[in-house]
């Protein structure tokens, strides 16, 4: 078990907490974090593309001229793909983009990445997220205190309160709150930093050791 130190709100030092090093100090595959990402960006296409035929498209399908005498290339319908308004070629049409992944590489995933942060040393733990009141200055001080400024992700126990925290977030457009269950890979890796609570981190330390 690794030794962190776990700051409060303030950014000292308060004490200090172990993390699991079966999710949090392995050696990174940095395969299993490209083949997460790529499942989960897969996931966010729509796939309502579509496009026409020539057996879709409006038009008759009359030749529109003879074949021989014009001097012009021989033509058998106006909604061949050639003519304006005509059909599309090999067009995309609805479809699914989700991909699979199998079970132990999406948890690989998870440690790696999780592993990735620490060795990177851009994984803080914090004693909680807990707000007496809904106060965007509090959030943005509380940034301010450990010197985030670029995308951080904090990470919280559903059993712990953090509804005044994640509300006053909500205006700072590079910070965001999740539970350890809404966590994906695709977060951890876009992510400069990420922020766990201390209760956070012992539950991630379970539920992606198994």
């Amino acid at each position: 078990m690794a030794q962190i130190d776990v700051y409060n709100q303030e950014g000292a030092v308060v004490k200090q907490t172990e993390l699991n090093d079966a999710v949090f100090g392995i050696e990174p595959n940095q395969q299993s974090i490209y083949d997460a990402v790529l499942v989960y960006l897969a996931g966010l296409r729509q796939g309502t593309h579509s496009t026409l035929t020539r057996s879709q498209v409006s038009g008759s399908g009359k030749k529109p001229f003879r074949q021989k005498g014009t001097g012009r290339a021989r033509q058998g319908s106006t909604r061949a793909t050639q003519w304006r308004h005509g059909g599309i070629a090999f067009g995309p049409h609805p479809r699914k983009y989700n991909l699979k992944m199998n079970r132990k590489v999406r948890r690989l995933a998870y440690r790696s990445a999780l592993s990735e942060k620490v060795i990177n040393k851009d994984l803080t733990v914090i004693e909680n997220l807990s707000f007496d009141e809904i106060k965007t200055k509090k959030a943005a001080a509380m940034l301010n205190a450990f010197g985030f400024d670029r995308k951080t992700l904090f990470v919280a126990d559903v059993a712990e309160d953090f509804d005044n925290a994640f509300v006053s977030m909500r205006n700072i457009p590079n910070a965001a709150i999740v539970t350890v269950p809404q966590l994906n890979v695709y977060d951890i890796a876009n992510a400069d930093k990420i922020v766990f609570t201390e209760a956070a981190a012992a539950t991630a330390g379970e539920v992606f050791a198994e």
